[in-house]
């Protein structure tokens, strides 16, 4: 897709339909670089308000933005600053704009500065805290709504919200093993009871423990972490998808995009000062070299016969990067094997990794004599830098070309839970199912939406089609369900509506804006346009109705584009001219059916109580820290929590099994078939699937399709 360039110096181009998630940078040394701090604000804000959608000028407003962004960025939970903190720095709350301006980091600086001497002073906190016994007898309460709590006055009443804190944490773990104690003297009648100051002190142990690695993983962050915080509060004041990205988020970036990587194929977690293997990339070089295991622990890196490099205590960031490498390249790790503690040197060459959960999957199930599939699409993936490689629309062209094959009548495309990805697969993948027309509209700001259009004549699958979607189906998801509803190709069928992303980023690397600094200055993800269905209407916010709708567990939550702060506007633009297929004979009699049988279906009926029990907790934030009351409130919850156990119970006389040709690699794969065993599991437990395959098996094609010109 070709983007326009608004700027001196050309970009390159990555049209992208992602949700936002919280982003990190790294760095080697935690000892701040003023000159490339400084070169990056000066480029964020020349890219932002020149090539933004929005124009937005850097005011007061703005400045109050950032001001409250970085401030809850650093302490969202109020565990650091305190009132008197921040009328010190109230004091610059309407001059950040103006710094900016200048390159100024007078703010940043002040905050950062004040946020590291807290740090230490909490480990101080916490420690103290935790030596000595909590009197559960008091009564006190504690409130975690911390949208609405103030900063602790100073810094004595900043103890005390630790303390309360504290005390939360380790009331619960005495209810917790208080629970474990019934169970067993239920089974062992001469189980000797441990006595509550006893378990009071084994959880003040076990909070102290957690709290000691929570911050060994905090001081693994250094200044340009902080400084990421801060520049993300800069230019997610322009919108929520506004992000910047450090190099590593970058890469991470695009493994998540491609569903690929060069590595051993391996998931490692940080526990205390060790790296362990968390589990393995089934097909990958590791699973293939056999010796390595989930729960060894890798000690040392060696890059082929060079010295290993000792990465205990290591950050976990800094050890990937040792353990990945380019593709027929050899790591030697030194571990410690989880089954008996041995130490052993393992080598393995490195490959190409891919990550099969990032893909395309199918199941096929009968019913009534006929066969269906269900096509799981969990993103919109490509990989940019190599777009002759496999992405989403390619995997789905060739995956229904192998359900025609096994004469499957009717499709469910899975979308929930995507997030979205490329624009480029989502209208690739939209004109799968018709034959040609205009699949999107985009418009950059101040500019006439611009039409992109599905040109390719063939359609893939003529079959039925429903597409079932969730609070979280966003952006490219958007733009494909919204695209088969303006047609009429297809039901859309999920939560009352979806997540509502109507807008398009690019990434942009900064070094092109500052082609004379050598260190790699990270990327500028960036809103350039917002897009909007055929039918004129924008997703931004609204997102897409479903023709029906379903209770879920996040009916009455606020879980959407709509509840963020900055989401931009609705709006709408000229209906482009395209021709509905109006494929079905029977489209208003299926979805009232439909919409007859949720209504009396008692599974669903439970759903829709439990979402608004859920809604009401939502709000309850307030916890008695006196245990008699604790435990009594505890209680009372499950009691309420019980009711609901069954919510989600539901299993079809259904049997889903994989296309031919997945179940020929099963022999040699056991490990993929496990996972599909597992899957196909779960979608005869599925509810929601269940409906769409009843809607499905109900849904008549018109034997000639009725053209309506629009």
């Amino acid at each position: 897709m070709k983007i326009k360039i608004k700027f001196s110096i050309a970009f390159l181009a990555l049209a992208l339909l992602v949700n936002s998630f919280a982003i990190n940078a790294s760095n080697k040394n935690n000892i701040a670089d003023p000159e490339k701090d400084k070169v990056l604000i000066y480029v964020l804000k020349n890219i932002l308000t020149r090539g933004h959608f929005v124009v937005k000028d850097m005011n007061d407003d703005f400045s109050e933005q950032v001001f409250n962004s970085f401030v809850d960025g650093l302490d969202p939970s109020k565990r650091y600053f305190t009132q008197e903190d921040l009328k010190e720095f109230s004091q610059y709350k309407y001059e950040i704009d103006n710094q900016l301006l200048q390159d100024d980091l007078t703010f940043y600086k002040l905050v950062y500065n004040r946020f590291l001497t807290k740090i230490k002073n909490a480990k101080s906190y916490y420690g103290a805290l935790l030596e000595e016994p909590f009197n559960f007898n008091n009564n006190e309460t504690i409130d975690l709504n911390y949208e609405e709590i103030p900063f602790a006055k100073n810094d004595n009443e900043l103890v005390d919200y630790w303390r309360k804190q504290l005390k939360l944490q380790t009331l619960g773990r005495v209810q917790e093993q208080a629970e474990l104690q019934k169970e067993k003297v239920k089974k062992d009648k001469k189980f000797k009871l441990k006595s509550l100051a006893t378990l009071e002190k084994e959880a003040r142990t076990e909070v102290l423990k957690n709290m000691d690695e929570l911050y060994i993983r905090i001081e693994e962050l250094e200044h340009e972490d902080w400084f990421s915080t801060f520049l993300n509060s800069v230019v997610g004041a322009f919108d929520p998808h506004t992000t910047y990205m450090a190099p590593r988020t970058k890469e991470r970036f695009d493994q998540s995009m491609s569903g690929k990587l060069e590595g051993i194929g391996a998931r490692l977690q940080k526990k205390g000062i060790y790296t362990h293997i968390f589990e393995l990339v089934s097909g990958g070089p590791a699973w293939k070299q056999g010796d390595l295991e989930a729960g060894d622990i890798i000690l040392k890196v060696a890059q082929g016969d060079n010295e290993p490099l000792d990465i205990v205590g290591m950050r976990l960031d800094d050890a990937i990067k040792f353990i990945k490498g380019k593709k027929g390249t050899e790591v030697r790790l030194t571990v410690k094997k989880k089954l008996d503690g041995s130490i052993k040197v393992i080598s393995i060459i490195r490959d190409v990794v891919q990550l099969d959960e990032t893909f395309v999957k199918s199941s096929i199930v009968e019913k009534n004599g006929k066969k269906y599939a269900v096509i799981d699409l969990p993103s919109f993936y490509i990989d940019f830098q190599d777009q002759a490689s496999r992405d989403s629309a390619k995997d789905m062209e060739k995956e229904i070309e192998r359900l025609k094959a096994e004469n499957v009548t009717g499709l469910i495309v899975d979308l929930r839970n995507n997030g979205g990805g490329s624009l480029k697969t989502a209208i690739e993948i939209s004109g799968l199912f018709i034959d040609k027309g205009p699949i999107v509209q985009v418009k950059y700001r101040g500019e006439n939406p611009i039409i992109k259009n599905d040109i390719d004549p063939q359609i893939q699958w003529e079959g039925s089609l429903v597409i079932l979607v969730n609070e979280f189906s966003a952006s490219a998801s958007e733009i494909f369900a919204a695209a088969m509803q303006d047609y009429k190709r297809a039901v859309i069928l999920g939560g009352n509506q979806t997540y509502g992303k109507g807008t398009v980023q690019n990434i942009l690397p900064i070094n092109q804006f500052y082609p004379n600094y050598e260190e790699d200055l990270g990327y500028l993800k960036m809103t350039i346009q917002k897009f909007y269905r055929v039918n004129g209407g924008s997703t931004q916010k609204e997102g897409v109705y479903s023709d029906i709708a379903m209770p879920s567990r996040y009916s009455y939550m606020k879980v959407g584009e709509r509840d963020l702060e900055g989401a931009l506007a609705w709006d709408k633009v000229p209906q482009a001219k395209y021709s509905q297929t109006n494929s079905y004979a029977n489209f208003a009699d299926v979805v009232y059916s439909s919409k007859q049988r949720i209504a009396s279906n008692t599974n669903f009926k439970l759903v829709n109580k439990y979402a608004k029990w859920l809604k009401k907790n939502q709000k309850e934030n307030s916890y008695s820290l006196n245990y008699k009351k604790f435990y009594k409130e505890s209680e009372e919850k499950e009691k309420e929590a019980n009711k609901f156990k069954s919510v989600f119970d539901y299993k079809s006389n259904l049997t889903y099994f994989s296309p031919k040709y997945e179940q020929s690699l099963f022999k040699d794969n056991k490990d993929l078939a496990d996972k599909r065993m597992a899957w196909h599991k779960n979608l005869s437990k599925d509810m929601y699937i269940s409906e769409a395959l009843n809607v499905l098996s109900e849904l008549k094609l018109k034997n000639k399709v009725e053209i309506v010109q629009h």
